[in-house]
This record gives structure tokens, sequence and C-alpha cells, in this order.
């Protein structure tokens, strides 16, 4: 090849090059907060409900979205360190306004509402409340994010339900201390024997309510629910009261925050392929929660 031969190949490859970075940095400039939600409402895989939390909840459709964070609660720190990642459009699966339906009229003087509604402003960020349909999903997002992140796949008694599991007897004690251990819990909690010999497993990750739960954990074909909250003067009454009364039988509270956690990893890789223009992060929610013996620096 001559010089000057060369030297044409080089800048016009230059210029192919440019072109097509340039067309990239185009398409993700293009990018929108409701183009996100739009391909999110066609590849979920279920109906759109009419009624839902699944809502733009800060921000705009005509938001420019920059990069794109996936979390379980979109709590202020989470926002903040998104902000600096570079994401300015968040998936949470949890409501960043404290109350599941975002109704914020109690609150809405309130000078941390303020603050955080303005920190969004300022930074340009649009939370997306993905809460009803990532559940929807089939499998559920979550309950098979879940198992992903536990190394449970094997234990999944049932694809179609992620949320049934089978283990091999293994002590109630060993198999809450690998939970605590691959999840970096500080607060896990168990009731129930700890040499309980554990085979059958059903999870209620997140919000585990009286009614549902006490039909779980009173089923023969259960030995263990694992849940991620409860209200203790209710689904933990009975379920002490149950163990008092002889039925072999556990309770594990992950807490809310790590026992949903996984789903929001899963929705990152999930949702990858669907919006390749801009890069898309999990970004955790911290434990709310540490023992004194163990403090934790916020």
């Amino acid at each position: 090849m001559t010089d000057l031969s060369r030297r044409n190949f080089i800048v016009a490859g230059g210029a192919f090059l440019s072109t097509v970075s340039s067309g990239a940095q185009s398409a993700a400039a293009s990018l929108t907060a409701g183009d996100v939600i739009a391909r999110i409402k066609r590849d979920i895989g279920v109906p759109w409900r009419e009624k839902t939390v699944d809502n733009l909840l800060t921000g705009s459709t005509d938001t420019p979205v920059h990069g794109i964070a996936t979390t379980m609660m979109a709590t202020l720190d989470v926002v903040e360190r998104c902000v600096a990642a570079g994401k300015n459009m968040i998936l949470s699966h949890e409501t960043p306004f404290y109350l599941h339906q975002d109704n914020i009229d109690d609150i809405k003087n309130d000078s941390v509402l303020q603050y955080k509604l303005e920190y969004c402003k300022k930074n340009d960020v649009a939370i997306f409340h993905f809460h009803d349909h990532w559940h929807a999903r089939h499998p559920d997002g979550i309950a098979q994010g879940m198992v992903n992140q536990l190394g449970w796949q094997k234990n999944v008694s049932d694809p179609a339900n992620p949320k049934k599991l089978v283990f091999d007897g293994v002590s109630l004690a060993k198999l809450t201390q690998e939970m605590q251990s691959t999840l970096k819990a500080h607060t896990l909690r168990v009731l129930g024997d700890p040499d309980l010999r554990v085979r059958r497993v059903e999870t209620s990750w997140g919000y585990c309510g009286r009614e549902g739960g006490i039909g779980i954990f009173s089923r023969p074909d259960v030995d263990v629910l694992i849940c991620g909250e409860t209200r203790e003067w209710e689904l933990v009454e009975y379920c002490q009261d149950s163990i008092k009364a002889g039925n072999k039988k556990a309770l594990v509270v992950v807490g809310h925050v790590l026992s949903e956690q996984g789903g929001m990893i899963l929705c990152r890789d999930w949702l990858k392929p669907i919006v390749p223009e801009v890069s898309i992060e999990f970004i955790p929610a911290m434990e709310p929660f540490w023992i004194p013996n163990q403090p934790v620096r916020a």
C-alpha cells in the first residue's frame, strides 16, 4: 500500500469510526424516560394494568436519559449514588416517597421530602416506581432474582414458581448462616429450632401479611417460611404459638430491603438488551438497621 493510499485509508477509517461514535451518542442523547417506559411495557410479558403504582414519579417522559440504575428502594443515599455514577433514570422497586401508593399530600411540606424532590429536580432525575409488573412477570422477577442471588436455582421445585424450594435436610442454623453470608445481612432474624431439618421452603419476599402468612406457615408441606418483613404482633406471634404447640416449623425474617435486592439485580440484566443505548447499573440500597455489637457507618 502506498503512503498516499495508506493515508486515505486511515482518514476514511477514522471518519467511519467517528460517524459510528457520533451515531451512538446521538441515539443515547435522544433516549427519554418515556422511551424506556414504553419498552418496559412492550417487553414485560403481561398486560399493563390500568390501576398500578408503576408510574414515573419525578422528572417527565421527556427527560433525556443518560444512564439507568435499578435499585430496590430509591432512598436519598441511593439517588445521590446514582447521580454520582451518571445514572439519571432510576427504576425503584419500592416507593421513594414513604407510602406504597406514592401519595404525598399529607407530607407535601415536609422538609425531608422537599429536599429529596429538589435534589431530583436539580439533577434531572427521573424515578420510575417499578413494582406491580415486575412481580406479575412470569416468573416473578423478584422471586427469580432472589433465587439467583442465593444460588438456589437447583432447589426450585417448579420453574414457573421460584417461591417454592426443596432442600436436602440442611439444618435451619446452617441454611440461615449461609443466607446471612450471601446477602451480607446484619439483622436477619430466625424463629424456630436451629437443628430443624429443612426440606420444604416457601418464600414471601418483601412484606408478608397475617392472612397470607398464616396460610403458608400452617400448610403441612411447608417447613420454613422466609419473608422480608411482617408484623411481630400478628404473624410472628402466630408462628411462635405454632412452634410451641409442637409444629416443627420455622420463620426467617430477612428484612425488606435485602429480601428483594436480588430481583432488581435481575431487572438490570433484563433491561440491558431492551435499552442498549445507555449504561445500566444495579445500585444496592443499604440495609437500614445495624446491631450494637456490629455497628455500621451510614
